[in-house]
């Protein structure tokens, strides 16, 4: 799976914090891709303004020091290798060494400064927790260890810090060079083609090109409201799949036009970068984090139907929502500054439909208010976890249903939504974890089944909570910071391991946020009683090509069913999620192309192309910084949407996107 390179320079620690603790005890903010593109103003939508070469965003590749050139040619033709003159690495696309390896995934450099309590059989949820849960002091409490802002401990990069949990695009130059033999391929393709999108948009001149292609028709409407973030809402189906309650079907013309895009916003000063994590579809609405805010535009024009304004960021957002388009959030309490960065206490509802925040709650463990890491949706219950513990309102009133109490050695650190409500309960010391991965009843907390963990496994992602689907780096050997070396088929009734899938981060590229957002996948689907995962790139048949597949895993058995989808010469393949016994799927695009919509039949795994991407310079450059590990990819019904989930001010004097859609028709 993917390995990040190394994070960037971390800013100096803030004053009044102390050393890092235990990092499961930690209030660790969430992990993001880079920063993304930008906010649009009311009405309809403008053209980037190319007029001078662009400066990439913190995040993005830099300019290379020396000139590049793009590959000659029409499209389609391999550019030549490069001479003694050109820059020392390939464009996308093309093999290349891989960088050296970045330090763990945000996992710990040196041993915690305490040891917390023994476990103790965990009760039902309600009943007493320990803030921090293992005999150190919670969030905001006094004595907590807390990294500066935009800091974390250990040496990984922290919240406000592109690439938290995510790999950077490096900076490498776009020449092509012939392959280097070994692995590793899946960073040359991202490293290029992200160059190659910053190296386009610095050759476009005005924004004509952008929106040659652009269209004002409304695209289809939807039944239901769509989710992103994959694996989210699957169920289990017949392990037949094919294309049994499927929706999205081809149109007769799958080739798309830009129907608008966002501008990023502007940091406040004070900030470097600030989370937009969040979006969301309905019938007539795509919704949007921004700063401190949630707007929601017309899904055909971009023209904004509604604002909902925070005090503050929001800091995470569920992927499900409900049947009358409400969703949830956590979010600061106000406007993070050098000297104060807020702590994400806030838990709110928002209308999707109606463009209003519901209600917003906070809790407490003793007295001190939460810091939420995650949040989730699941039959009428808002769910939020922290590492001092866990609490439940309910939808319809907002009435608090359990909280976290100071006595418990266990604490909930988070939760996964959907078709059933599964917490992550953290029992134990450090080092001598045991992770109870609990199914329970959402409106009264009680705990229907349960599944312990092998001790040592300090953290676990839920991929899917019907069928149950763990991810976990166990003995941290996964190795490239994807959080993923095993997943766990659980059975939901009886707590009882269905099997267990080995996934060598060297074979497979998906990723958790496995620390502290738990139900944050990536890069995965789970349906029809099996796990749908990419692999990593590889050699493809082209003298100069990389692809992969996307590949299938029995549920049951744990075995590969030997179903195999093949990106194509050029193309990545990265499931998004399931439409009905379906696999819906993303293909990044090679360096003349544009990117593809594509559907995997369940049963047969033949792949039927929804939607076809511009090959234009402009906006395939725009494109390809949204891509599925740096971003929020929703598709419905011939509308696809890309999103960033951090906007930035580090040294960006370009234009950059917080939103791009295309649609077909």
């Amino acid at each position: 799976m993917t390995q990040p390179p190394p994070p960037p320079n971390q800013p100096p620690q803030q004053p009044g914090f102390g050393p890092p603790q235990d990092p499961s005890s930690q209030q660790q903010p969430p992990a993001q891709p880079p920063a993304q593109p930008p906010a649009q103003p009311s009405g309809a939508p403008s053209g980037p303004d190319l007029s001078k070469n662009p400066e990439p965003g913190y995040g993005y590749p830099q300019a290379p020091q020396t000139p590049q050139t793009p590959p000659p040619g029409p499209p389609g033709t391999p550019p030549p290798a490069a001479g003694p003159s050109a820059p020392q690495g390939p464009g996308y696309g093309y093999p290349q060494q891989p960088p050296a390896p970045a330090a763990g995934y945000g996992y710990p450099g040196q041993q915690p400064q305490q040891q917390p309590q023994q476990p103790q059989p965990s009760g039902p949820y309600g009943q007493p927790q320990q803030p921090g849960a293992q005999g150190q002091p919670g969030y905001g409490q006094p004595g907590y260890g807390q990294p500066g802002y935009g800091q974390s401990a250990y040496g990984q990069p922290g919240y406000g810090q592109p690439g938290y949990g995510y790999p950077q695009p490096p900076t490498m130059p776009m020449q092509p060079q012939p392959g280097q033999p070994g692995g590793g391929r899946k960073f040359s393709a991202q490293m290029g083609i992200v160059v190659a999108a910053v190296v386009a948009i610095a050759l476009i001149v005005g924004g004509g090109v952008w929106y040659a292609s652009s269209s004002g028709k409304d695209d289809d409407k939807q039944t239901t409201a769509e989710t992103g973030g994959t694996g989210g809402d699957t169920k289990g189906g017949d392990a037949g799949g094919g294309s049994t309650g499927a929706k999205e079907k081809a149109p007769a013309d799958t080739a798309s036009k830009v129907l608008f895009q966002v501008p990023a916003p502007k940091v406040p000063k004070g900030s470097s970068t600030i989370s937009t994590s969040g979006s969301w579809l309905t019938d007539t609405v795509y919704a949007k984090s921004g700063i401190a805010e949630i707007v929601g535009y017309d899904r055909a024009k971009g023209t904004k139907k509604w604002t909902i304004d925070l005090p503050g960021p929001v800091c995470e957002a569920t992927a499900h929502v409900t049947d009358d388009n409400k969703t949830a959030v956590t979010h600061k309490p106000a406007m993070p500054t050098k000297d104060d960065p807020q702590r994400c206490t806030q838990v709110a509802l928002i209308d999707l439909e109606a463009g209003k925040e519901v209600w917003s709650k906070t809790a407490k463990s003793g007295t001190m208010e939460i810091s939420f890491n995650n949040v989730t949706i699941s039959g009428g219950t808002v769910a939020a976890g922290s590492t001092s513990g866990g609490a439940a309102w309910e939808v319809a009133s907002g009435k608090q249903l359990w909280a976290p109490k100071t006595s418990d050695a266990c604490y909930d650190a988070g939760y996964g939504g959907g078709a059933k409500l599964v917490a992550v309960r953290k029992c134990g010391t450090y080092e001598q974890r045991q992770l109870h991965i609990q199914t329970i009843d959402p409106k009264s907390g009680k705990v229907v089944s349960e599944y312990k963990m092998d001790e040592g496994i300090e953290y676990a992602g839920i991929v899917s909570t019907e069928p149950l689907v763990v991810a976990a780096d166990v003995g941290d050997t996964a190795g490239d910071g994807s959080g993923i070396s095993d997943f766990f088929s659980i059975d939901n009734k009886t707590g009882k391991l269905r099997t267990r899938i080995s996934a060598p981060g060297e074979e497979f590229a998906a990723r958790c946020d496995i620390i502290t957002r738990i139900e944050k996948c990536s890069g995965l689907a789970v349906g029809n009683d099996r796990l749908y995962i990419p692999t990593e790139e590889h050699e493809g048949t082209g003298e100069y090509s990389q692809t992969n597949e996307v590949v299938a895993f029995d549920l049951s058995t744990g075995k590969q069913t030997g179903q195999r989808a093949d990106a194509g010469d050029g193309y990545q393949l990265t499931p998004l999620r399931m439409d009905g016994g379906n696999v819906l799927a993303y293909k990044r695009p090679p360096y003349d192309k544009g990117g593809q919509i594509v559907t995997i039949d369940g049963a047969s795994f033949k792949q039927t192309t929804l939607m076809e991407n511009p090959a234009t310079e402009a906006v395939r450059s725009a494109e390809t910084r949204m891509l599925p590990d740096y971003a929020e990819i929703l598709y419905a019904q011939g509308g696809l949407y890309m999103s960033g989930v951090y906007a930035s001010d580090f040294g960006s004097s370009g234009k950059e996107y917080l939103v791009i859609a295309f649609g077909t028709g």
